[in-house]
């Protein structure tokens, strides 16, 4: 299974920021190691997630949709979308199988109805 690695942080608010981006990526790195994914690119943005719009959110998905990328490995479910049209746009992914997996050192995902309706509550 092929994964893209995405990280995002905030500009909104600086001092209320969990990790870096570069201690997103380092740690996304570690765990894609220690769990043998193949990374095959990662991407990377500053912006919230609160609205939908994110340009390298957008080009990360639509690679997805036309490349053979199975999965995304992200922090935390909210590094992906804190909003209902991302998140649709993911579960939609889920649906159609163009996303089989999404992984996180800090949430187990389920590709389950449950696992895809707790995933961006």
């Amino acid at each position: 299974m092929k994964y893209f690695i995405y990280a995002r942080k905030s500009a909104d608010n600086e001092e209320r920021q969990v990790l870096s981006i570069e201690s997103q990526l380092q740690e996304l790195k570690d765990f894609a190691k220690r769990e043998n994914l193949k990374i095959i690119d990662e991407f990377n943005e500053s912006k919230t997630a609160k609205e939908p719009e994110r340009k390298v959110f957008n080009l990360m998905l639509s690679r997805i949709e036309k490349e053979n990328i199975e999965g995304i490995l992200a922090w935390h479910p909210d590094r992906l979308a804190r909003n209902s049209i991302d998140g649709g746009r993911i579960k939609y992914l889920i649906d159609i199988g163009k996303i089989r997996d999404l992984k996180f050192p800090t949430f187990h995902f389920d590709n389950t109805a449950y696992g895809k309706f707790m995933l961006l509550h």
